[in-house]
């Protein structure tokens, strides 16, 4: 399944910040790795912190998190978004709670199938680009609070 990758229009800075976090649980969620990559940073400097563990640069992210995620059946859910930017700048940071499903390929339906429920905080760390002004994750910190 594909979803277009490019920007929506009309949307506030806010909604613009809010929408890079959108993008990349979506990519996960629908195992679409444009629209996943389209919230990240391009470089080396791109950091994925899963409770501790470091994952430097889209290589490393696309390896070991959209790879193993991106295949399974899915679903990302976040809420209780606050975004801190200033007027005019082009750097933002945004906190939020998130609940995650998952289930291997194709079990998602299957009621007695094994899944991973996991909760947790979002610290995230943006920018926006300037070749094609979406805001875009810098650094994204998940601290897990509950996994079944």
């Amino acid at each position: 399944m594909t979803h277009s990758s490019g920007s929506l229009t009309g949307l506030t800075t806010r909604e613009a910040i809010a929408d890079a976090l959108y993008r990349g649980v979506l990519g996960l969620d629908t195992n679409d790795f444009a629209m996943f990559k389209s919230a990240l940073v391009e470089g080396k400097d791109t950091c994925f912190d899963l409770n501790g563990t470091i994952l430097n640069g889209m290589d490393e992210i696309n390896y070991k998190i959209f790879n193993f995620i991106g295949p399974l059946d899915t679903t990302h859910t976040v809420s209780n978004i606050r975004v801190d930017v200033k007027d005019g700048e082009d750097t933002a940071s945004m906190t939020a709670y998130a609940v995650a499903q998952h289930y291997k390929p194709g079990e998602g339906c299957a009621p007695a199938a094994r899944r991973l429920l996991t909760g947790g905080l979002y610290f995230i760390d943006l920018v926006r680009d300037s070749s094609d002004a979406l805001w875009k994750i810098r650094k994204w910190t998940l601290k897990s609070i509950v996994t079944r």
